[in-house]
Protein backbone atom coordinates (compact mmCIF):
# COMPACT_ATOMS: atom_id res chain seq x y z
CA UNK A 1 0.00 0.00 0.00
CA UNK A 2 1.51 3.27 -1.53
CA UNK A 3 -1.46 5.69 0.03
CA UNK A 4 -3.22 5.41 -3.37
CA UNK A 5 -6.74 4.83 -2.36
CA UNK A 6 -8.00 1.42 -2.47
CA UNK A 7 -11.63 1.60 -1.58
CA UNK A 8 -14.32 3.30 -0.27
CA UNK A 9 -15.54 2.76 2.98
CA UNK A 10 -18.33 2.81 5.57
CA UNK A 11 -17.64 4.72 8.85
CA UNK A 12 -19.82 2.78 12.13
CA UNK A 13 -19.05 5.04 14.83
CA UNK A 14 -22.03 4.99 16.53
CA UNK A 15 -22.79 1.59 19.02
CA UNK A 16 -25.91 0.58 16.56
CA UNK A 17 -23.56 0.79 13.75
CA UNK A 18 -21.03 -0.83 15.52
CA UNK A 19 -23.38 -3.96 16.63
CA UNK A 20 -24.88 -4.51 13.24
CA UNK A 21 -21.53 -4.50 11.02
CA UNK A 22 -21.50 -6.21 7.73
CA UNK A 23 -24.08 -8.37 9.49
CA UNK A 24 -26.86 -8.73 6.97
CA UNK A 25 -25.63 -6.49 4.18
CA UNK A 26 -26.58 -7.26 0.51
CA UNK A 27 -24.01 -6.74 -1.43
CA UNK A 28 -20.94 -6.20 1.45
CA UNK A 29 -20.10 -2.55 1.31
CA UNK A 30 -16.58 -2.42 -0.57
CA UNK A 31 -15.51 -2.24 3.11
CA UNK A 32 -16.19 -0.77 6.83
CA UNK A 33 -14.14 0.29 9.54
CA UNK A 34 -15.39 0.26 13.33
CA UNK A 35 -14.40 2.65 15.64
CA UNK A 36 -13.39 2.21 18.58
CA UNK A 37 -13.15 -0.79 18.72
CA UNK A 38 -11.12 -3.87 20.23
CA UNK A 39 -12.34 -6.99 18.79
CA UNK A 40 -15.20 -8.45 16.52
CA UNK A 41 -17.25 -11.27 15.40
CA UNK A 42 -18.71 -13.09 12.43
CA UNK A 43 -21.54 -14.81 14.59
CA UNK A 44 -24.66 -15.08 12.21
CA UNK A 45 -22.86 -14.04 8.78
CA UNK A 46 -23.17 -15.96 6.28
CA UNK A 47 -20.07 -14.56 4.04
CA UNK A 48 -16.22 -14.85 4.70
CA UNK A 49 -14.65 -11.29 5.41
CA UNK A 50 -11.14 -9.77 5.63
CA UNK A 51 -10.58 -8.45 9.23
CA UNK A 52 -7.79 -5.80 10.31
CA UNK A 53 -7.26 -5.14 13.96
CA UNK A 54 -5.49 -1.52 14.29
CA UNK A 55 -3.95 0.15 16.51
CA UNK A 56 -3.75 4.03 17.58
CA UNK A 57 -1.48 4.54 15.32
CA UNK A 58 -3.33 2.97 12.44
CA UNK A 59 -1.41 -0.05 11.89
CA UNK A 60 -2.66 -3.08 11.14
CA UNK A 61 -1.39 -4.99 14.39
CA UNK A 62 -3.38 -8.23 12.83
CA UNK A 63 -4.94 -9.99 9.64
CA UNK A 64 -7.70 -12.82 9.42
CA UNK A 65 -9.61 -13.85 6.76
CA UNK A 66 -12.36 -14.87 9.03
CA UNK A 67 -15.60 -17.42 8.05
CA UNK A 68 -18.89 -17.44 9.76
CA UNK A 69 -19.05 -17.84 13.30
CA UNK A 70 -15.40 -16.87 14.46
CA UNK A 71 -14.18 -13.94 16.92
CA UNK A 72 -10.96 -12.19 16.55
CA UNK A 73 -9.69 -9.75 18.80
CA UNK A 74 -5.94 -9.05 20.17
CA UNK A 75 -4.40 -5.98 22.70
CA UNK A 76 -3.59 -2.79 21.61
CA UNK A 77 -6.33 -2.64 18.78
CA UNK A 78 -8.45 0.53 19.00
CA UNK A 79 -10.49 0.32 15.46
CA UNK A 80 -11.21 -2.44 13.10
CA UNK A 81 -10.96 -2.57 9.38
CA UNK A 82 -13.67 -4.98 7.54
CA UNK A 83 -14.05 -5.97 3.87
CA UNK A 84 -15.37 -8.95 1.42
CA UNK A 85 -12.84 -11.45 1.77
CA UNK A 86 -9.79 -11.41 -0.92
CA UNK A 87 -10.01 -7.53 -0.72
CA UNK A 88 -6.68 -7.23 1.19
CA UNK A 89 -4.69 -9.32 -0.86
CA UNK A 90 -5.85 -7.31 -3.62
CA UNK A 91 -4.91 -4.30 -1.70
CA UNK A 92 -1.98 -5.47 -0.48
CA UNK A 93 -2.76 -5.00 3.12
CA UNK A 94 -1.20 -7.04 5.72
CA UNK A 95 0.53 -7.12 9.35
CA UNK A 96 2.51 -4.02 9.21
CA UNK A 97 0.82 -1.43 6.92
CA UNK A 98 -0.23 1.60 8.16
CA UNK A 99 -3.62 2.67 6.84
CA UNK A 100 -5.57 6.22 6.26
CA UNK A 101 -8.88 7.33 5.68
CA UNK A 102 -10.64 10.30 4.45
CA UNK A 103 -13.80 11.60 5.55
CA UNK A 104 -15.49 13.82 3.41
CA UNK A 105 -12.64 13.89 1.09
CA UNK A 106 -10.25 15.37 3.82
CA UNK A 107 -7.77 12.81 6.40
Amino acid sequence: MDGTPVSSLLLAERFGQRLRGMLARKPLPPAMLISPCSSVHTWWMSATIDVALLNSDRKAIAVRTMKPWGFFGARGTTTVLEAPAGSFERWGLDVGSAISWAANGHQ
